[in-house]
């Protein structure tokens, strides 16, 4: 049943795949409509026209939220979204449905106490979709040449080249007579990965023109072991990096800071959270492997080793990943890592 409102109201929705339910409710709480709704635009538009102009609505960040977020903020919505870590409390009730869902995020904004997440604009989850996808194809394409060894391993074949996929490689693997069916398995993953590498190839001239005006891009490329590849993904990743007041934000963003439990004189700090991107610590991983030595961040790392002994190797990598994101925070932020610069040479 509508209820006739003419103040402000707020908007929960618990968002599905197939189907959704909004509730509307007053700005102290009475709830005014609950409406189930088969997802579409146009429904999502003819319900929420009922909430009045500008009305608060909240969807958690879930499976395909992009489309329903665009289309509230169309509608003149102030929208919304949930962190799904932040509403995990939801589990506590011995009833849980999709209307008390929808009915909880109402009530978590309207009371001020909502953990919300970032909306992405257009441009950056473009970028974050093309970058995603690369990475998702680069994985299919070791996938096929991982078995492509295997098969060769089965055979009782040595391998004699540094990089079978390479020029000389090719010639090698063409020189091989495998018998069937392994003849026929290697020929079709060498094709599937030659696809790929087209592909990837394409979607590498994408993400440059995107990424060629992005001044955060090309300054993080500035430190030692970020390149093209792993500089897109932290500016997709990151998004807008004025949304991080401090270096250390941007690293608890990342999932990179120690977990704390407190109570009373009981403090406990524990491994890293890892309660955000997960390809931002990648990249920051792969990025380490390749710092040269003699840079402060080596230097570092086999401090930490020299003190801690070689069981610390992981506590190293995370410190040293941590140090590296704090400077991409400068690089981003100001276009270059003052710390990093050469020495300014004093007047004579």
């Amino acid at each position: 049943m509508t209820a006739a409102y003419d103040g402000p109201q707020v908007v929960g929705m618990d968002l599905h795949r197939r189907r959704s339910v909004l509730v509307r409710m007053t700005a102290d709480g009475r709830k005014l409509e609950t409406a189930r709704i088969t997802n579409s635009p146009a429904e999502l538009r003819r319900v929420i026209a009922r909430a009045g102009k500008r009305p608060q609505v909240v969807l958690e960040a879930t499976y395909g939220w992009y489309w329903a977020a665009d289309t509230l903020a169309a509608a003149g919505a102030q929208v919304h979204l949930a962190h799904p870590l932040g509403v995990k409390a939801f589990s506590y009730r011995r009833v849980k449905n999709d209307e008390k869902d929808a009915a909880d995020l109402a009530d978590l904004l309207r009371m001020g106490r909502l953990p919300e997440a970032w909306i992405a604009p257009a441009e950056i989850r473009e970028l974050r979709e093309l970058t995603r996808y690369r990475i998702k194809v680069v994985r299919l394409r070791t996938s096929c040449k991982d078995q492509v060894h295997a098969v060769l391993a089965k055979l009782g074949i040595e391998v004699t080249c540094s990089d079978i996929f390479g020029v000389a490689g090719s010639v090698w693997l063409d020189g091989l007579e495998l018998p069937q069916p392994y003849a026929g398995k290697v020929a079709s993953l060498r094709a599937l990965a030659g696809g790929l590498t087209a592909e990837i190839t394409l979607l590498e001239a994408a993400i440059g023109d995107l990424l060629e005006h992005h001044d955060g891009y090309h300054a993080v490329q500035a430190l030692p072991g970020i390149g093209p590849v792993l500089a897109a993904v932290l500016a997709a990743e990151i998004g807008d990096i004025t949304r991080f007041a401090t270096p250390a934000r941007l690293c608890s963003w990342a999932g990179l800071t120690p977990r704390h439990r407190e109570s009373d004189v009981k403090v406990r700090r524990g491994h890293i959270t890892k309660q955000g991107s997960p390809l931002v610590r990648w990249a920051l991983v792969e990025a380490i492997q390749h710092v040269p030595a003699g840079h402060p961040l080596r230097q570092r790392k086999d401090d930490i080793l020299a003190r801690r002994g070689d069981q610390a190797k992981h506590i190293a990598k995370i410190a040293v990943a941590r140090q590296l994101l704090t400077w991409v925070f400068y690089a981003m932020r100001d276009g270059q890592v003052r710390a990093l610069a050469p020495p300014t040479p004093k007047a004579a």
